[in-house]
């Protein structure tokens, strides 16, 4: 099997990189529509995106008196926008910033839905507004499939991993901000106000994100300070020696500089047991947050979950049929 059909496919980020960067601003554009028109969510849940088989969605933004949802598209390589009746949409391709955004508010209009987004990029220092981004950025069609099947398998771990808790778990969903696909449990204690400081990140957003403990999980296909993809864990706020912790596997370490345990995607890709390998290090990375500042283990976790299956009732294992 080549690479351009494997399951957990090669990410050299050097090798995609400027369109890596362009995809980043892409979502940015489509993550605001949603931002703009959807109830505010804690910890700004409300404004991620979606792993779907084809590519990365808004899911349903209500958009006056409709709905619509705006895919990107990997497999066609198409923005997709969709009502109960009507569909638009136009090819990805080669293009500058200010041609997608062009495109993508034509395409909303032609929905029926208005197109009201702040103009500018956050958690990217010194970015220049999307409509002034004039110039033309690649497309590597390849590259971005690739991105998207180590998406699929890698939001298929996280989403098990997310069932193994019984508090408070967000969805797996990307932040379109960072770009990392990321799930976050919470031990349901209060954090300390949280200092802000991301760059183009109103510090409010920041705190609000930030109100209760964390141990959060997820993924960078690279950029931002991590020119590999890079699966990364973190607490807020960090534990008395939590960056001295042993995690799992071998190939983990903690990053002083960016304040977390990172692992490489290549070391897990190319491991004889990818799957296996990811759910060590977000098990052995959250134990070692949830330890160190004394969650309440018992109360908060159960067993993986299994389809079928109620939480709380492994013996059912294999007898329930609805």
């Amino acid at each position: 099997m080549n690479e351009d059909e494997s399951d957990w496919p090669a990410l050299p980020y050097g090798d995609w990189a400027e369109t890596c960067s362009a995809l980043h601003l892409w979502t940015q554009i489509v993550g605001k529509y949603r931002l703009a028109h959807t109830p505010w969510v804690n910890h700004s849940w409300h404004a991620t995106l979606y792993v779907t088989p084809r590519g990365l969605t808004t899911g349903m933004v209500p958009d006056g008196r409709s709905a619509i949802t705006l895919t990107l598209d990997f497999h066609d390589h198409a923005l997709i926008g969709e009502t109960a009746d009507a569909r638009e949409s136009f090819p990805l391709e080669a293009m500058s910033v200010a041609d997608f955004l062009r495109r993508t508010s034509t395409l909303v209009e032609r929905l029926g839905g208005r197109m009201d987004i702040h103009g500018a990029p956050n958690e990217i220092a010194d970015a220049t507004p999307f409509a002034q981004d004039t110039a033309s950025r690649p497309y590597d069609r390849k590259a971005v499939e690739r991105f998207h099947r180590a998406l699929v398998q890698i939001d298929r771990v996280f989403a098990r991993f997310r069932t193994g808790y019984l508090g408070k778990v967000s969805p797996v969903h990307l932040f379109w901000g960072s770009f990392d696909l990321a799930v976050t449990r919470f031990s349901g204690r209060k954090a300390p106000r949280h200092p802000g400081g991301i760059p183009a990140l109103p510090d409010p957003i920041t705190q609000e994100a930030y109100s209760h403990e964390v141990s959060s999980a997820g993924f960078w296909p690279g950029g931002g300070g991590v020119d590999e993809a890079m699966f990364y864990s973190y607490a807020y706020p960090a534990p008395d020696g939590f960056a001295d912790r042993p995690v799992e596997p071998a190939a983990a370490r903690f990053d002083r500089k960016l304040g977390e345990f990172v692992l490489p995607y290549e070391a897990v890709r190319a491991s004889a047991d990818p799957e296996g390998e990811l759910t060590r290090f977000l098990q052995s990375t959250y134990e070692a947050a949830a330890d160190l500042a004394g969650w309440d283990r018992q109360a908060l976790e159960c067993d993986l979950g299994v389809p079928r299956i109620p939480t709380g009732h492994s013996n059912l294992r294999g007898s329930l049929n609805t």
